[in-house]
């Protein structure tokens, strides 16, 4: 890494006692053997949790809750319940939080985002709830976004060109008429173009998707429900208009192909076919390619569309911002404490974790942030889920071309002299991703967003709605939809899921809304009915 930079910070100057961990120490956080809600692994999504919960706390019945995660997500789940009272522990298997929004000291004297590094896909109202400004969450927009430098031969005495872009759309047409001019006239359209597919998509992310199990095998109650799912897809559709069929290539096509649609030269169209490959293991010439580009543009920050950010003290800092927000509420984080097991009865409800040094910790509910096939493969008894949903789990792509560089030797054939600034370096291969931060295959979405593991068919089909056969698990990492960079997007949508186990809304009621029979023995096919109110 390189000796100097806004990207680092000091060791000394960051905290070695965040407000967090001070908040739960004065609170006498002691591990209890029995929580409202037990996270599991202290990512930004399940801490959200936490802190707050889009659930109306004066449907809260008698009941325990555990949530399962090692990543980002659990964080943000924990932030959310314990805003409604709702006792919450989060337990994280290493020494620090965050997942893999961690910042690290790996080179003595400095501290620096290990993993995950640029923040957009942070829901305005989880900064909102949460008070993360409150809590020291400071961002700083990434502006420029985008620098690509060419090596030119033949070029003599004269500079090398490169492409710079940014949020000031008069100097991206300076930049791009560099190497066309017409380019430079279509890539305003372009943007409007993108930016009105992100806006149709936007509705998709912050709402479970399309209940497929009720429309096929729910009561005729629960059918009528279910079409609620529906809007955001028919909000989608009014938004797009009569352009659907064009959008609809951007969505399944390559983006090689979108982009040469649309521009002429190499130079613009290799730098946005980037964000098309970011995180997958494909090509700007795979089918469905145009997703993962469209997944990188969407989201915003503090209020401007598209635009992506560094968080100050590294993306470590908002996961102690989403902790904080959660301890200031009552809730318990404990860091090197390993879940190796979901407890379940001999019903077939879950009822609570197992620690790796034996603890057994109660409760109803199991929230995962873990991916998929660590939660259903490894920390769930088999025999509580059906085997056609195992085989699913374990079929899943998670492929991954990852790799993590905190210094790159090539970029010394752009700028000389790199090579003799960099004090440190620290290099994650996919492997490495999947050791220090659970990751399968070094796969930074848990699994490949393919159009195939995506919206209803994510992680598998029929089981999209982040609650699976077992009564009482549910996902909230990135395995669950929507997927992609740092969000919380899972977290809100899978908040109220877990819960219906425990009430419907009405006094003593416990609705069972998992999708699965009583005995939790089948794959979904016939439903349980609510004390209470007999839905």
């Amino acid at each position: 890494m390189p000796a100097s930079g806004r990207g680092l910070c000091r060791a000394v100057a960051a905290s070695p006692f965040p407000a967090w961990r001070r908040a739960h120490t004065e609170a006498g956080g002691g591990l209890k053997p029995e929580y409202d809600a037990v996270v599991i692994g202290a990512g930004h999504n399940g801490l959200v949790a936490v802190s707050t919960s889009p659930i109306d706390p004066t449907s809260l019945a008698p009941g325990r809750v555990a949530l399962s995660s090692l990543g980002r997500s659990v964080k943000k789940q924990a932030a959310y319940l314990q805003r409604l009272g709702v006792n919450t522990a989060v337990f994280e298997r290493r020494h620090v939080i965050g997942g893999a929004a961690v910042t690290e000291e790996i080179v003595p004297g400095f501290k620096f985002s290990r993993a995950s590094y640029l923040l957009s896909l942070l829901r305005p109202q989880i900064y909102t709830d949460l008070e993360l400004k409150k809590h020291g969450l400071r961002l700083h927009l990434r502006n420029p976004y985008s620098f690509t430098p060419m090596l030119e031969e033949g070029a003599g005495s004269k500079v090398p060109r490169s492409l710079l872009l940014g949020t000031d759309m008069a100097e991206n047409q300076k930049q791009i008429a560099q190497f066309s001019r017409k380019d430079a006239q279509v890539f305003p359209r372009y943007e409007e173009f993108m930016h009105r597919l992100a806006l149709a998509i936007d509705p998709l992310l912050d709402a479970a998707p399309v209940d497929m199990a009720a429309l096929q095998r729910g009561s005729l109650l629960q059918r009528i429900k279910s079409l609620s799912t529906l809007k955001p897809l028919l909000k989608a559709g009014r938004i797009l208009g009569a352009q659907l069929p064009e959008y609809y290539e951007v969505l399944t096509a390559p983006i090689t192909k979108v982009l040469d649609q649309w521009f002429e030269s190499e130079p613009l169209k290799a730098t946005l076919a980037t964000d098309a490959v970011i995180g997958a293991m494909t090509s700007p010439r795979t089918p469905g390619s145009g997703y993962v580009l469209l997944h990188h543009v969407m989201g915003g920050l503090e209020g401007m569309q598209g635009a992506w950010g560094y968080v100050q003290g590294g993306m470590g800092a908002l996961s102690d911002a989403i902790a904080s927000s959660a301890t200031t509420h009552g809730a318990s984080i404990f860091t090197e404490k390993t879940v190796v097991k979901v407890q379940v009865n001999s019903e077939g409800c879950v009822q609570g974790v197992v620690l790796e040094d034996g603890t057994e910790v109660r409760s109803k509910v199991v929230l995962s942030n873990t991916s998929p096939q660590i939660t259903f493969l490894k920390l769930t008894p088999q025999e509580w889920l059906p085997e056609k949903f195992l085989e699913k789990i374990s079929q899943l792509d998670t492929r991954s071309p990852v790799t993590k560089i905190n210094v790159f030797d090539c970029i010394e054939v752009y700028a000389p002299g790199f090579k003799d600034s960099v004090v440190g370096r620290d290099i994650l291969t996919p492997p490495d991703l999947e050791r220090i931060f659970g990751l399968p295959g070094g796969n930074i979405f848990h699994c490949a967003m393919s159009l195939d593991q995506l919206y209803f068919a994510r992680p598998v089909p029929l089981h999209s709605g982040y609650r699976c056969p077992l009564q009482g698990l549910c996902l909230c990492g990135s395995g669950a939809h929507p997927a992609g960079p740092p969000s919380a997007i899972e977290t809100v949508g899978c908040g109220p899921g877990p819960f219906p186990d425990l009430w419907c809304g009405k006094p003593g009621g416990s609705q069972d809304l998992l999708n699965v029979c009583p005995r939790r023995r089948c794959d979904g096919s016939c439903w349980a009915k609510c004390s209470a109110c007999g839905l």
